[in-house]
């Protein structure tokens, strides 16, 4: 058990001011402790993360979390722009699943407007949001297990994932950073092989996973590196705000898609994976089991696209056809609206949310009559993780620690405050 302490005297000449965020209770015996910077230049930190530690041995006995090595300015950014050019913005929060926060911003404002999306890019959206899910997914997994000195499976995870961005770079231009969708649809169409060739990058994803799964399901290394580590009980998850993966391996069964359904998730078939011990070991094989439930999804949603229009027709928000916009006068002065005075909700706001890959991507959205945003509030799920951090690794030891960082999937851009 810790004992009750001050704070101050277990950190170094200097770091006082690093100490508001830990608590009081640490241990008694304090002379042999030693304080470290796990990052931000660890590469475990992935260069964006601190973490002042104090060690006992090399058992953590204190922390303190300090995050802002990766600030954008993603929200002031968006006072300053159109609301359609925040949408490249999105792309940097989570990047590594970008369209799922393009779907996300766009959802909030056309709420606002009113504006109906089309089915096709409806389903669409579902398409591509559930591919950046599972690459997503694949890229944590795989780099947590990397993180815990096991290489091999980040090969498996990460080969699948770049042909899942060979498709997506046919489909908008571009790999990472999308840009893909558009206030009321889709910046285009899907192209003619699109169907066929995810079909047959699902069936690599599902053999990668089922290697991977081969590879660490019985391996003692990986059971003792994450069986009973970093637990958090279902109580400090909902108390911190935890959302998405990390919230259901702890044993509460909460998804969006479910529980406040969006985009016909309430019509697709599909399961919602929960753990039970809330550690290292149940965050990351439940990530492996909603990359098969989302290649589920995927191929009810292939069946299920309808044909059609990718863009509303509403013309508030869509730029007229070419052809409209130089063979007549109404649809070059749409177009001119458009350009020169922007896309304008009536005064308002409104918040929206999306189920993304780390759990609730939410946007709260003013706007004053303008052309720009007067004001955007991110609600990213990796800061609801981080803010956890220091308290689960506080009695566990470095490896742990490395290895629980990997676990909560912590995408720096999104710490963006």
């Amino acid at each position: 058990m810790f004992h009750s302490i001050d704070v101050k005297t277990l950190l170094p000449v200097g770091a006082e001011n690093s100490a508001a965020g830990l608590d009081s209770t640490r241990p008694k015996d304090k002379r042999d402790l030693v304080f470290v910077n796990m990052g931000p230049s660890h590469p475990a930190t992935h260069g964006t993360l601190r973490a002042l530690c104090a060690l006992d041995g090399e058992t953590i006995v204190a922390a303190v979390t300090e995050m802002g090595y990766l600030h954008r300015g993603f929200e002031k950014d968006c006072e300053v722009h159109t609301f359609q050019q925040v949408i490249p913005y999105t792309d940097r929060l989570n990047y590594v699943s970008a369209i799922m926060n393009n779907v996300g911003f766009c959802k909030a404002v056309e709420r606002m407007l009113g504006v109906k999306v089309p089915e096709r890019a409806i389903y669409i959206r579902v398409i591509t949001s559930e591919l950046n899910r599972i690459i997503d997914h694949l890229v944590c997994a795989g780099a947590n297990l990397v993180d815990m000195g096991a290489l091999t499976n980040f090969w498996y995870t990460f080969n699948v994932r770049e042909k899942v961005y060979d498709i997506l770079e046919k489909l908008c231009g571009a790999r990472l950073t999308s840009s893909y969708t558009r206030l009321g649809g889709l910046s285009r169409d899907v192209y003619p092989a699109f169907g066929d060739e995810v079909r047959a990058v699902l069936r690599e994803v599902q053999r990668s996973v089922e290697d991977v799964m081969k590879l660490i399901a019985k391996n003692r290394i990986f059971l003792d590196r994450a069986k009973g580590v970093c637990v958090v009980s279902k109580e400090r998850a909902l108390a911190y705000g935890w959302t998405g993966p990390t919230l259901r391996a702890c044993g509460v069964e909460y998804d969006l898609r479910k529980a406040e359904p969006y985009y016909h998730y309430e019509d697709f078939k599909f399961e919602v994976p929960v753990g039970t011990r809330g550690d290292v070991y149940d965050r990351v094989l439940l990530r492996f089991y909603e990359v098969e439930e989302s290649i589920k999804i995927i191929d009810q949603a292939l069946k299920k696209l309808p044909k059609g229009p990718v863009i509303t027709g509403d013309k508030r928000v869509a730029l007229p056809p070419k052809q409209q916009t130089y063979g007549n006068i109404e649809g070059l002065m749409n177009h001119f609206k458009i350009i020169m005075h922007g896309i304008c909700p009536e005064p308002g706001e409104i918040y929206d949310s999306t189920e993304a890959a780390n759990g609730e991507l939410g946007f709260y959205v003013i706007a004053d009559g303008g052309k720009n945003p007067y004001r955007v509030k991110c609600r990213p799920p990796c800061f609801m993780n981080f803010a956890a951090f220091h308290e689960m690794i506080e009695g566990a030891m470095i490896a742990d620690a490395v290895a629980n960082l990997g676990s909560i999937n912590i995408i720096a851009g999104e710490l963006d405050r």
